[in-house]
């Protein structure tokens, strides 16, 4: 019986050290992967070559690095070419939702709000946009805006957890609950 509580407590150890050691391992590989794409993204010889969506996956990169000036910029250039090569309208407007998350993070709703509302209005069916949108109504206090935007999320998405629980903080009850 005496044995047994030093076995435990090492085989406790070195599971929890495990755990450690595959969830920093995961954390390496992942930063790893996104410097590596950052770097072979920029090295395609930058926005007069790149296309729109070599462009939006080097704004993708910039966001995940939390890069938001370079990544608005990116994405700025992305939209222009996209719109001028005739991309479709589902290219604009993940282009235009990431626009509009890359100003939000900055805080700065108020620039946010017209990319996610163009987003739309390219894909009138995208929750995630229309989420964001939500979220920068709700920043910039407009409560009833805010709540009817994520009352069209659960209408289009019933199980959007971030749509019903945004909700019910905001005192709402969703049509789909």
């Amino acid at each position: 019986m005496d044995a047994l509580l030093p076995q435990t407590y090492l085989i406790g150890l070195v599971v929890i050290l495990a755990v450690a050691a595959v969830a920093v391992g995961r954390q390496v590989w992942r930063v790893r992967r996104d410097e590596l794409s950052l770097a072979r993204l920029e090295q395609q010889g930058g926005a007069q070559t790149s296309s729109p969506a070599d462009l939006y996956e080097l704004g993708s990169a910039q966001l995940r690095k939390r890069l938001y000036g370079q990544a608005s910029d990116t994405l700025r250039q992305a939209l222009k070419r996209a719109q001028a090569e005739g991309e479709p309208p589902e290219a604009v407007a993940l282009i235009e939702n990431a626009l509009g998350f890359t100003l939000a993070a900055q805080t700065n709703y108020k620039a946010a709000i017209p990319h996610y509302r163009k987003a739309l209005q390219a894909k009138a069916d995208y929750p995630v946009a229309l989420n964001n949108l939500a979220f920068a109504l709700e920043k910039q206090l407009k409560v009833d805006e805010a709540r009817e935007a994520y009352e069209q999320v659960l209408n289009l998405d019933p199980d959007n957890r971030t749509a019903r629980r945004r909700l019910n903080l905001l005192g709402g009850r969703s049509k789909a609950a």
